[in-house]
This record gives C-alpha cells, sequence and structure tokens, in this order.
C-alpha cells in the first residue's frame, strides 16, 4: 500500500470559508474524506500549518516515511526560498497544487519558488487538483 503525505499551508485551514468564490464552499476535511473513497488502496495522511518552519519540518519527516507529497504551500509558494530547499533537499517527489490558477491571480502570485523544486505543479482544478497531484505520485489517471 502507497503512502501519500497531503501538506496543506497558511489559510488553508479556512477552505469552505475563506473567499469562496476563489476557493469554493468544501472544506479540505470534506474533500479529503472523498479521497480516502475514491483511493480505497492508497494510505493518505493529512497535515496542516500557517507556520513556514513546521512545514519544513513535516517535509523533513515525511522523506523515507512516505512514497510521495501532495502539497499546497499556499502563499509561501510566492516566498519561500526555505521550503523550496527542502523540496530539494528530500529524496521523495513533491507534486505543487493551487486550487486557483496563480498565473491568473495577482502579479505577485504568478511566479512559485517552491514550484520549480517540484516534480510538477497543478493549478486552476480546484479540489480536484490534489486527486489529480495524487494520481500523479501513483502513476494513475484521474
Amino acid at each position: 500500500m502507497k503512502r501519500i503525505l497531503i501538506i496543506n499551508g497558511p489559510n488553508l485551514n479556512l477552505l469552505g470559508r475563506r473567499e469562496p468564490e476563489i476557493y469554493g464552499s468544501v472544506s479540505f476535511e470534506e474533500h479529503l474524506e472523498a479521497m480516502r473513497r475514491d483511493f480505497p488502496d492508497v494510505e493518505l495522511d493529512y497535515y496542516q500549518s500557517n507556520h513556514e518552519g513546521y512545514l519544513i519540518d513535516k517535509l523533513q519527516e515525511a522523506d523515507g516515511l512516505y512514497d510521495g507529497v501532495v502539497m499546497n504551500p499556499g502563499a509561501y509558494a510566492h516566498t519561500s526560498i526555505a521550503i523550496a530547499d527542502c523540496i530539494r533537499a528530500i529524496s521523495i517527489p513533491v507534486i505543487e497544487v493551487h486550487i486557483s490558477d496563480i498565473s491568473q491571480r495577482e502579479p505577485f502570485r504568478h511566479h512559485s519558488y517552491t514550484a520549480e523544486a517540484c516534480q510538477k505543479c497543478i493549478m486552476g482544478q480546484g479540489l480536484k487538483g490534489y486527486d489529480l497531484a495524487l494520481g500523479e505520485l501513483l502513476g494513475i489517471q484521474v
């Protein structure tokens, strides 16, 4: 059985309430339940933090314990060289997800430092982006 860690960064604990016109009205916990039903042969663990160092700690802990990471770094995508360096330093693949299409948002969101370190970046697919990223890690079509 594959083990995948899903990591969400700052403010993603507010999904379902935060700017629903951009991020939708479903909480991540609700979507995670659906993912667990849709991928019963995958062990999915979930971690969320608003703190950059905690996200780095979790990525480092995941190395060797998981087969891959699906990560939405939130706004840290646009600012965190430290998270990007951590992704480069670990041996497991990381797929970045953004619910919205960051290339179509404010100019400061167009560049993702963390995506440069990831195997792939999926954006603008809503919560389905997490499923697509999981499919990439598993080598299956979703």
